[in-house]
């Protein structure tokens, strides 16, 4: 597990960053190379903005996507506690971190540590995208599409006067037969453009999720714990209708994370939120959610020893492997004997964690491997009787959070628990 302490230019000793520079470098040094034969920049004014139009793509892509990878996103300091002590019972407490989560934020088992406002983590970056590095990631995957783009249209053009250049010397076109084409050079202009359309598929399509996600300032993760909170009101009407509080309007939001200075704003804690609603309305959410997810939780004794492998073909067959889960969330190596709380259920997999009952032991010790993840239905069988009991918070939690939200929505917010919140009519 990588360190969220790991800072400066040791981020980049990384095979994700060394392989998404390595594919941008290729793709300008080709392009550059090719363009020089095919519309070199001497050649014209035009030609010269061409190309001093995708070198200056290539380089800010390069540029926010250092600033993203050094900057990173914004790490929660170690055993955090808010100001106000009462508001503890409506934040989610992280063991690993030894404190609280505040608003917004979530613990990356990648970076072991709490991310503010995290999004997702990209092992392109080699860091979580959040809080901090946010605009500077989306503006990366802007101006890498828009540079991969321009220099597939470079190189097919070269391509095309590379191919045809003698049918071009055969009939007298000799000034169009700039292009002289090597076995070599041959090679890597098609490589390079099969990189550029597999940059400008990928990214675009995540350039569309980022882009629709900040104009509603929602992250990866928000957008999930909405559509539960959609499903649990579905099936529960007596529930309050919920609101999302940091939807501020698509030009409040777009300001949030894009800036014309180059300083963050505010500090990733405190947010603005819309009338109606509180700093505490998403947390309140999120544990009224982690209740119900324990209250279906089943237990399970493994009878089959599990590998924790991604793809498990040996020990559990094809067909296991066929069903998968399409997630990079770890896989746990079980043990004969282990007890296993499972939360998600498919029909070959089950999603769970492993009971640590001495975390101190000989044996425990040598088992470094995740003790939460997925692993195949046939290693285990359900236990009739539970043999562990839900921590007794769990159930004050949720019933203060559902009371806080009926208040929310009937008491003005300047009377709700004396809490000091920022609004935004």
């Amino acid at each position: 597990m990588m360190s969220a302490g790991l800072s400066g230019f040791r981020r980049f000793l990384h095979w994700g960053p060394i392989t998404a520079l390595s594919i941008i470098k290729c793709i300008t040094l080709t392009t550059l190379y090719m363009n020089s034969m095919w519309w070199p920049p001497n050649l014209s004014i035009f030609a010269f903005l061409n190309q001093a139009l995708f070198l200056m793509l290539s380089s800010a892509a390069t540029f926010n996507y250092v600033m993203a990878t050094v900057i990173g996103p914004g790490i929660l300091p170690k055993q955090w506690q808010p100001q106000d002590s009462k508001a503890t019972e409506f934040l989610q407490y992280c063991k690993i971190c030894e404190g609280y989560k505040a608003p917004r934020s979530h613990h990356c088992r990648k970076c072991n540590r709490c991310i503010k406002k995290m999004d997702h983590h990209c092992p392109w970056i080699n860091h979580c995208v959040g809080w901090a590095n946010h605009g500077y990631f989306t503006l990366f995957l802007a101006f890498s599409v828009l540079g991969s783009f321009h220099g597939f249209i470079i190189l097919c053009g070269a391509f095309y006067r590379g191919i045809y250049r003698f049918w071009y010397l055969t009939h007298g076109l000799a000034y169009l037969a700039t292009v002289q084409l090597t076995m070599w050079s041959l090679i890597i202009c098609i490589f390079a453009m099969g990189l550029a359309v597999g940059v400008v598929i990928a990214l675009g399509m995540l350039l569309y999720f980022q882009l629709k996600s900040i104009v509603k300032n929602q992250t990866a993760i928000e957008m999930w714990i909405i559509e539960k909170a959609l499903f649990r009101r579905h099936h529960n009407t007596d529930l309050d209708d919920f609101i999302f509080p940091y939807d501020l309007g698509w030009r409040q939001n777009i300001k949030q994370v894009f800036k014309s200075e180059c300083v963050v704003r505010g500090n990733g804690i405190e947010w603005p939120v819309r009338a109606g609603c509180d700093e505490f309305t998403l947390t309140r959410e999120q544990i009224a959610q982690k209740f119900e997810k324990r209250a279906r939780t089943r237990t399970f004794k493994c009878i089959r020893k599990a590998t924790g492998s991604y793809v498990p073909l040996w020990s559990q067959g094809f067909r296991v492997c066929l069903a998968t889960p399409c997630t990079d969330e770890p896989r746990i190596r079980l043990e004969k004997d282990d007890i296993i709380r499972v939360t998600r259920f498919r029909r070959h997999w089950l999603f769970g964690e492993r009971v640590v009952t001495e975390p101190n032991s000989v044996e425990e010790r040598k088992r470094k491997d995740p003790v939460r993840g997925w692993f195949p239905r046939r290693c285990a069988i359900e236990l009739i009787e539970p043999t562990l009991v839900d921590d007794e918070r769990d159930t004050s939690e949720i019933l203060n959070c559902e009371r806080h939200n009926s208040i929310s929505d009937k008491t003005p917010k300047t009377q709700r628990n004396g809490y000091n919140r920022k609004k935004i009519n």
